[in-house]
């Protein structure tokens, strides 16, 4: 090979590096995030969610992209953010603003596998056919909220006996609100209390609810299980603060942000299981052979600071089973 033919031969190969080199970045899987929140609410979601796709061989920045989009509490918003996942021809979606992010991502493909987090029943909702057998392109992890409406209700009594009338605010819209009606009087009655039931289904029918609740001589407040509530969890905590009213509820939101208690499912080890089953999507397995796992992890935590201001002494007891105590 002389000289000239060895230059055109090497300026042959360099043109075609660009073109492999693109070539190998298309290949690299982009996982769509489909959140409610922002980037600051949800970071905990996605760094549970990082660590489970971890365990599973995938980093961002080394085999894997990430693409996001933010409802900003609006959830209208999500169905146009899920098309445009879908017009982006993301190779997952990681729907991680609960049901409406599961619910909006289903709406917009058929295709594009999708691994959701909910509260709820995703039977119930329309996501999957059933737990075993998710069928389609959904599958996800299912957590309790609504169920442990009972258990919050016995804890608010532990930790405020003297409350004779317990306020359950509810969304009136939301899958799952009559059942948890059912469940908080129960529990209530079981124990000798009343249950003052009120409603929200906008931020500005907050001040309403809770001046009802001090009308009604609540002396604790149960926050129903809701992602629309979950976005509004500091106003709730503010409310609740203003009017003296110990609160509970199923997210940890509400206790680290202020309120006096959280009994719910350990949100991260929910978030972590979905990023895991979007590895396993992205090794290969189908939506469809991956059972909804039903995260039953729970966790109790106590704000002490809240508890000082409030005037409440918890029972060594109660305390002892604390996951978390925040002084």
């Amino acid at each position: 090979m002389n000289r000239r033919e060895f230059i055109t031969l090497l300026g042959g190969a360099a043109a075609a590096w660009p073109v492999a080199a693109r070539a190998q970045q298309a290949k690299v899987p982009i996982i769509g995030f489909l959140g409610s929140g922002s980037p600051e609410t949800d970071a905990f979601r996605v760094t549970a969610f990082r660590q489970g796709l971890s365990e599973m061989g995938y980093v961002e920045g080394q085999n894997v992209a990430f693409e996001f989009r933010w409802a900003g509490h609006e959830f209208d918003r999500m169905p146009a953010l899920a098309t445009d996942l879908v017009r982006r021809e993301v190779t997952l979606i990681a729907a991680i603003g609960a049901s409406p992010s599961a619910l909006a991502a289903k709406a917009a493909t058929a295709t594009i596998p999708v691994v959701f987090a909910t509260g709820l029943d995703p039977v119930e909702l329309g996501l999957v056919a059933s737990l075993n057998r998710p069928g389609r392109n959904l599958t996800g992890v299912s957590f309790l909220i609504n169920s442990l409406v009972a258990k919050q209700v016995e804890l608010l009594h532990e930790a405020v006996p003297k409350a004779a009338v317990i306020g359950f605010l509810v969304n009136p819209s939301a899958p799952g609100t009559e059942p948890g009606i059912k469940d908080a009087q129960a529990a209530a009655n079981a124990v000798g209390k009343k249950v003052v039931v009120v409603k929200a289904a906008a931020a500005n029918d907050f001040q309403t609810a809770f001046d009802t609740l001090v009308q009604q001589g609540a002396g604790a407040v149960l926050v129903n299980g809701d992602a629309f509530f979950t976005t509004q969890h500091k106003q709730i905590v503010a409310m609740a603060a203003n009017r003296a009213l110990p609160s509970i509820a199923g997210i940890r939101e509400l206790a680290t942000s202020g309120g006096l208690m959280s009994y719910g499912t350990n949100t991260r080890e929910a978030y972590r299981w979905v990023g895991i089953y979007a590895g396993r999507i992205l090794n290969g397995e189908k939506p469809t052979d991956l059972p909804v796992q039903q995260s039953v992890k729970v966790e109790l935590i106590i704000n002490l600071k809240t508890a000082k201001t409030l005037g409440i002494t918890f029972p060594l007891t109660l305390l002892g089973r604390a996951d978390e105590v925040i002084e």
